[in-house]
Parts: structure tokens; C-alpha cells; sequence
């Protein structure tokens, strides 16, 4: 006699469950990058109490996306110890840029570039860990460009002239990875990696 009950459907597997709120995620970093990286150019000459605002409102809402990450990642048994680190460098660097800001903007080159160097490498291995869920190549080269990036800061900070105008160009190419990462996420093939 044949069974009337359906087959239990299966459950998505972990990295295609994480995809969706990283996706989201994602969509929401480039928004917040574009806008930031805008409202930084149009001070980048001084550093004002704008520009010092928006220089720490970057790190903690790194933080804040991290700690959105690592839900996700816990629900796909994702890479939480880069996840973490991340929260613990950007922590670090919104206590460092607010010290800084008091200094000029060479100091607060220096603080960026180590922050853009030592996160880069932290974006970079999390893109490999997660590239079997797809969309991840465009993190990896982020996470690649971030730390030559962040030594070409270093490199400004001695320089006459220095400016917080490369630190706009900076985030709104960070935006353009993310937003890259998040189209391709979407169209992620259950067997195929992109």
C-alpha cells in the first residue's frame, strides 16, 4: 500500500541558509559605504568634528555588521574565529581613530592603514573559508587590495599634503566588493562556486 505522507523536503544546506542574511548584509554595506564615502570626501581637506564623527562610525559599524555576521555564521557553522577578529580589530580602531583624530590627519592615516592591512588579511581568509556558499571571490580580492591599501596609507601619512580623500575612494570600492559579492550570492548555483 503506498504511503499518502510526502517525503520530508530536505533542509538547505548550512552555507545556503547563511547566503540569504549575508546577502542582505551585504546590500546594506554598500549603501552604508557609498553614503559615508561621500559625506568623507566633502571634508577630506580638515578634520572637523564631521570628518573625526565619520572616521569612528566606520570601525563600529564594522563591528555591527560583524556581530550580524556571526549570527548567520553560527546558523552555517561559518568562519566565527575571523569573525571575531574582526570585532576585536574594529573595536580597537574606533578607539584608536578617536585618539588620532587629536593628532591630524597623518595620524589618522597610520591608524587606518594598519586597521585596512589587518583587516584586509581577516576579510581574506573569511572569503576562502566561505567561498563553497559562492559570491565569495569578490571578498577575497577585496580583502587582497585592502591590505595594499592600507600600506599605501601608511606610505601617505608621511607625505605633505596628506588627505583623507583616499580613505572615501577606499570605502566606496570596499562598497562596490560588497555589492558585487551580494549580486553574485543571488544567483548562486547549489552546486557551482563563484
Amino acid at each position: 500500500m503506498a504511503s499518502s505522507v510526502a517525503p520530508p523536503t530536505p533542509s538547505p544546506a548550512p552555507a545556503a541558509a547563511a547566503a540569504a542574511p549575508l546577502r542582505r548584509l551585504y546590500f546594506v554595506r554598500f549603501a552604508f559605504a557609498a553614503v559615508w564615502a561621500a559625506l568623507l570626501f566633502t571634508t577630506a581637506r580638515s578634520l572637523g568634528p564631521l570628518g573625526a564623527t565619520l572616521l569612528v562610525i566606520y570601525p563600529l559599524f564594522d563591528v555591527a555588521c560583524a556581530v550580524v555576521d556571526i549570527r548567520s555564521a553560527r546558523a552555517g557553522r561559518g568562519p566565527l574565529r575571523g569573525l571575531y577578529a574582526n570585532v576585536a580589530l574594529s573595536t580597537l580602531t574606533a578607539a584608536g581613530l578617536a585618539a588620532a583624530v587629536a593628532s591630524g590627519i597623518p595620524a589618522v592615516l597610520r591608524v587606518w592603514g594598519a586597521w585596512a592591512i589587518t583587516a584586509g588579511l581577516v576579510q581574506l581568509l573569511v572569503g576562502i573559508l566561505r567561498r563553497g556558499m559562492g559570491g565569495q571571490w569578490p571578498m577575497i580580492a577585496s580583502g587582497a587590495l585592502s591590505t595594499l591599501a592600507g600600506a599605501s596609507f601608511v606610505a601617505q601619512a608621511g607625505k605633505d599634503g596628506a588627505s583623507l580623500a583616499s580613505l572615501a575612494g577606499y570605502a566606496f570600492l570596499g562598497g562596490v566588493f560588497f555589492l558585487v559579492s551580494a549580486l553574485r550570492l543571488g544567483r548562486t548555483a547549489p552546486a557551482g562556486r563563484r
